[in-house]
């Protein structure tokens, strides 16, 4: 289970919406979706949260490229959400390292699949790449109160904690 939220600052405070990502299929896509929660190119934050176990902020200012800070890299990485926000530049990979057809094995034996016996073995290639703990930008909220100390020690509760902190708590509960 995941919830997402827009959070759209305005002259008059912060709007929310509850948003789909099931259309969504890039961090592109995501950025556009956002970007029309705010047709005055003020900012507009997209919280993610899958089942408290972590949490993703992807922070849009106007035309310029998403911040995005990931509280837990390994528990998104298993999350089609998740990997919307994991991409090649935040993880510090090269973009072609992933799309190498070279380095798939592609013989039509499909030996991990066959050979995952259910304790993740089969995945470690996937797993090595992708860092546990946080990535991304921990001061993406450091002008809007939240500083990168008290982001990365958020845990359960973390978007109601943010919102809390930005003043718009009651907007947020409004799409929750």
């Amino acid at each position: 289970m995941y919830f997402a939220a827009l959070l759209a600052r305005t002259e008059d405070g912060w709007e929310a919406s509850d948003t789909e990502l099931d259309d969504v299929e890039t961090l592109s896509d995501l950025a556009d979706l956002a970007r029309e929660a705010s047709p005055d190119e003020d900012t507009v934050l997209v919280l993610i949260e899958q089942e408290d176990s972590w949490f993703g902020v992807v922070r849009i200012d106007g035309e310029e490229d998403p911040r995005i800070f990931v509280s837990d890299a390994s528990a998104a990485a298993r999350s089609s959400y998740g990997e919307i926000l994991l991409t090649d530049e935040l993880l510090g990979r090269d973009p072609g390292d992933a799309d190498d057809l070279d380095a798939l094995d592609l013989d039509g034996t499909e030996d991990g699949d066959a050979e995952d016996d259910g304790d993740g073995a089969g995945s470690a290639g996937s797993a090595e790449a992708v860092p546990h703990g946080p990535v991304g930008d921990a001061g993406i909220l450091d002008d809007l109160g939240v500083g990168e100390k008290e982001l990365r020690s958020l845990s359960s509760d973390a978007l109601t904690e943010i919102a809390e902190s930005l003043g718009a708590s009651e907007v947020l509960e409004t799409v929750r």
